[in-house]
């Protein structure tokens, strides 16, 4: 049998907060990390990307991403990570956006590859959901991952991230108990 571990939780205070950091992640214990995170941006926006970077670098990063927004739909890749979108303040008032990492074999010695997604509503015109495919060229295990804001607003108050560890069963399958 396997299951969900939380590893850490952190939710944002008033005021808010330039980042959400998990660090000191255990390189034993689990096979693969989660984060599920519900963001909002202090920027005067409508929305804002939210980043990732693993043990202090954004070096090495590649990201492959597909995001619809109810109108368009875009396709792009770039030289960092990222788990989606997020509202701004600009966005309908106290809505969160939803976001999902995957990391499979996080501190195992070859390169990262991971999966994200993330969506938001707003009453407006402006929705988008993303979808994206992530590789971290780097074989070191992964110690630290950093959550951010591209335009640097800080998170705003009440937004959250949970760090899961995931042990996969004998079988290779994964169960959440």
């Amino acid at each position: 049998m396997s299951a969900w571990t939380k590893i850490a939780h952190t939710e944002v205070g008033s005021g808010g907060a330039a980042n959400i950091t998990f660090s000191s992640i255990p390189a034993t214990g689990y096979t693969d990390l989660v984060i599920l995170a519900s963001i909002r941006s202090a920027n005067a926006s409508t929305d804002d990307a939210l980043k990732v970077d693993l043990n202090a670098t954004s070096a090495n990063q590649t990201i492959r991403l597909l995001r619809g927004n109810g109108a368009t739909t875009l396709s792009a890749d770039g030289t960092y990570l990222a788990m989606g979108y997020v509202p701004g303040t600009s966005a309908t008032s106290n809505t969160f956006s939803n976001s999902f990492l995957y990391i499979p074999n996080y501190a195992g010695s070859a390169n990262k590859s991971m999966s994200a997604d993330g969506v938001f509503e707003n009453n407006a015109t402006t929705a988008l959901q993303q979808i994206q495919a992530l590789l971290w060229s780097n074989t070191a295990a992964i110690n630290e991952i950093k959550l951010y804001l591209d335009s640097a607003s800080n998170l705003a108050q009440y937004s959250s991230a949970t760090l899961y560890g995931i042990l996969k069963g004998s079988s290779g399958g994964v169960t959440v108990s």
